[in-house]
């Protein structure tokens, strides 16, 4: 046995027991070997009976040349009855235990990156990527194991003693059993001691989220497929004549020649580029699907070059593999070859990738890879990569990650005129398929999700692990991939996908067009309420973004990040956080007019409703709110400041330079805290230093104060000189939780400063002071005075 301990600390001084490897002797592996050679009319040994040295999947088979390969072991986690993580799975947020009875699976979770058509809930089945991830939690402490094998593998879950989920007594013990068919045993034990901390600890081995641009934060619209140049000018003329803001358009397989990746079809699209840069000139960019599978086609030169230079997939017998896709017959880039990588990189150059242009951005799918004729949909696992040195089955759930990661590369190379960071632009990459790392390429969406009320139920546990699997920039298409939303469904996803990590919505080619407008009143104005508010919180989100890519804490997380000692909240997925002041709850039923939702934390934590400004209670209890049909629940947690920008605008390039409004929630001691990281949301400038991260805090006294964040990263002082977003100032301040009008507010603009007397008004009613027009910088240092406060 191998036993962990962690250090103690503060209240707990002794070294606690965390984990334990081998507790019941189950590392085991078995080892490669050669096929024994049977001469005429010897016995067949033992090592070579059926099914040691090929495997059968219906009419498909998989030779395995080094034999029946396998390596195992099992780790247990005493006093821990809730782990976590092991993406992806339509399943729930506190991993079931896998060993079958009452609410229990009865199979393994299995990490297998496969192409799933409608995905069924509830269930340990691996979806589109894999993450070898796992965090257990008790009040006492968080813990991590990570096993970055991208092999097919198996984790069992089970649990024993009287510590069952929702029991706090503590004394139970958590058993994991991981399994995998080929690689080393390479086990990280992250000793956290809190879920952040584990956090930061796993993205420093895989490291953190890339920093996206920030139109990537704000809203997306997709659809399989928009159908020529004519409908993409008429849908986004539609978003500027219904007042709906939107950043990005999508288009899918069908803009290609002939599902040909890195063309277009000129009938439908005569000038790419110019349709780009029309978008652009309003605001917008371009996303384009480019799929791994390259079709069949020596006129094609981006398939005829790979073939000559063997950049592609081979099979057992060292040939180029052929498989199906939606072009018809195909091959597949071999990413873990550098120099394909770096040859798909090149085809997404300007000079190369013909109707390009500096406003595209790039969308992997399909790269589990998809492989309509394989075993599971998928490629045989004795395909070779890297010149026929490594099998596919060693690295599978790598390879969408690695297409991720070059797609990536290449727009930042295409992205970089020099190499000052204000001279290299930010690039944006989404994919299907991933594995532990891929954070720091792309963002991730669910799949292919149905449009039912239990899906979008499904969506909460699914974000929430993924993000725990290092995974933050995620999302599920709203309003579903397949089938037709009603109304109320569609309306209630956008309401619920605006807090979203990634905000897109999404539709198959066989559905009805489902845009904002579609359905009309009231329907529209409720969706374009919706997406409002996301454009209004872009300054609170694009800093969680900032911390993310920091310290690798998840942008949506569950409520135990929050408040780690809280048991009663350990299994809790039908709500979440959004960052640390934002509590959400979604409506995933119809009809649905009020719902129940116990607020994590003890009676000093207080909650604000963010439609009202009112108390909605105190942590520890349970509340009824209300759930009328234009907002869902969104709750501010007493303690917390959130900066917004509310000025409507047709996307996140028109609000560079407006106002802020903050929005202080006061604790029950009446303290708050908050940041804002700013810069200028394209370049990687904030690099070299040009940046601002800042707090505001609401102190004793009723002193509100606006400086240098004291723990995060410092920016230039003369940032402000080179980026407009730097000057933005405060035009409104909103406090919370105010019995009486004050007998008065003055700003103090610099600590040498006089004051000067600002305007406010109070709703005795709601309990909401706002302080007009302070016309601070939000980047400079100033103070705000209330005289009376109570």
């Amino acid at each position: 046995r191998v036993r962990f301990y962690a250090p103690g600390s503060g209240r707990r001084p002794v070294a606690q027991e965390v984990a334990v490897l081998n507790a019941r002797g189950l590392l085991e592996y078995e080892h490669y070997r050669a096929k024994p050679e049977v001469a005429e009319g010897e016995d067949t040994p033992a090592e070579v009976e059926a099914g040691m040295w090929e495997e059968s999947w219906q009419s498909h088979k998989d030779t395995k040349p080094r034999g029946p390969a396998s390596v195992g072991f099992d780790l247990s986690f005493p006093d821990f009855s809730h782990v976590y993580g092991l993406p992806e799975h339509a399943a729930s947020l506190d991993l079931k235990s896998t060993r079958g009875g009452d609410g229990a699976y009865g199979e393994p979770y299995r990490l297998f990156n496969l192409d799933v058509f409608e995905y069924a809930l509830d269930t340990p089945f691996g979806l589109y990527g894999a993450v070898p991830f796992m965090l257990a939690h008790s009040t006492k402490r968080s813990v991590g194991a990570f096993w970055p094998n991208a092999a097919e593998m198996y984790v069992d879950v089970s649990r024993e003693g009287a510590g069952t989920p929702g029991d706090a007594t503590g004394n139970s013990v958590t058993h994991t059993h991981w399994i995998a068919e080929s690689g080393m045993l390479d086990l990280f034990i992250l000793l956290g001691p809190r879920p952040a901390e584990v956090m930061g600890q796993y993205t420093a081995l895989t490291g953190t989220p890339f920093m996206p641009p920030l139109f990537a934060t704000a809203y997306h619209q997709c659809r399989w497929n928009y159908n020529d140049d004519a409908d993409v000018r008429h849908v986004d003329g539609e978003f500027e004549k219904n007042d709906i803001p939107y950043d990005v358009l999508w288009l899918d397989i069908e803009h290609t020649e002939g599902k040909r990746y890195f063309t277009w079809d000129t009938k439908k699209f005569p000038d790419p580029k110019g349709l780009q840069n029309m978008l652009a000139e309003r605001g917008h960019r371009t996303v384009v699907i480019i799929d791994p599978h390259i079709k069949h086609d020596d006129h094609y030169t981006v398939f005829a070059n790979a073939k000559s230079a063997n950049l592609f997939v081979r099979t057992h017998d060292n040939s180029t593999f052929d498989g199906w896709c939606w072009p018809g017959s195909s091959s597949y880039i071999d990413f873990l070859d550098p120099a394909a990588r770096s040859y798909w990189a090149d085809q997404l150059q300007l000079d190369a990738y013909t109707g390009s242009t500096k406003h595209l951005h790039v969308w992997n799918d399909m790269n589990e890879p998809s492989v309509f004729n394989g075993p599971e949909v998928t490629m045989q696992k004795d395909c070779l990569h890297a010149r026929g040195t490594v099998e596919h089955r060693d690295v599978h759930n790598m390879y969408g990650h690695l297409q991720a990661m070059s797609t990536r590369e290449g727009l930042l190379r295409r992205g970089s005129t020099g190499a000052a960071g204000a001279q290299r632009e930010r690039a944006f990459v989404l994919t299907r398929a991933f594995f532990a790392g891929t954070q720091r390429s792309a963002a991730v969406w669910t799949g292919d999700n149905m449009a039912k009320w239990e899906h979008l139920a499904a969506t909460t546990p699914m974000l929430l692990s993924l993000g725990i699997g290092g995974i933050s920039f995620a999302g599920a298409d709203v309003g579903g991939f397949f089938y037709n939303p009603e109304p109320e469904l569609l309306v209630r996803w956008y309401q619920v996908g605006a807090y979203h990590p990634f905000f897109r919505a999404h539709a198959h080619i066989e559905t009805k067009r489902r845009e904002p407008w579609i359905l009309g009143e009231p329907y529209t104005e409720r969706i374009r309420e919706a997406v409002r508010q996301r454009y209004r919180l872009l300054p609170y989100i694009y800093t969680l973004f900032a911390a993310a890519n920091l310290d690798g804490v998840p942008v949506v997380r569950p409520f135990f990040f929050q408040f780690p000692e809280d048991e009663t909240c350990f299994a809790e997925e039908a709500a979440f956080f959004l960052g640390d002041a934002l509590v959400v709850k979604p409506v995933a039923e119809a009809g649905m007019t009020e719902t129940l939702l116990r607020l994590p934390g003890d009676p000093m934590s207080l909650y604000y409703d963010t439609h009202t400004g009112l108390a909605a209670g105190a942590g520890g209890t349970r509340v009824e709110l209300v759930t009328p049909p234009d907002h869902i629940p969104v709750l501010q947690l007493g303690g917390t400041v959130l900066f917004k920008k509310e000025r409507a605008r047709r996307s996140s390039t028109q609000m560079v330079h407006d106002p802020y409004t903050i929005v202080i929630a006061p604790s029950s001691k009446g303290l708050a805290e908050g940041e804002i990281y700013v810069d200028d949301g394209s370049t990687f400038a904030y690099e070299d230093g040009d940046f601002a991260w800042r707090q505001v805090s609401l102190e004793t006294g009723g002193i509100i104060r606006c400086g240098a964040h004291p723990t995060r990263p410092v920016g230039s002082a003369d940032a402000a000189e080179r980026v407009a977003e730097l000057k933005a100032r405060v035009e409104r301040i909103v406090l919370y939780g105010v019995t009486k009008a004050p007998q008065k507010v003055a700003i103090r603009l610099g600590a040498a400063a006089a004051e000067q007397e600002l305007s406010f008004t109070h709703d005795a009613g709601k309990r909401v002071l706002t302080i007009r027009k302070p016309d601070a910088p939000i980047c400079e240092d100033w103070s705000v005075h209330i005289t009376g406060l109570a």
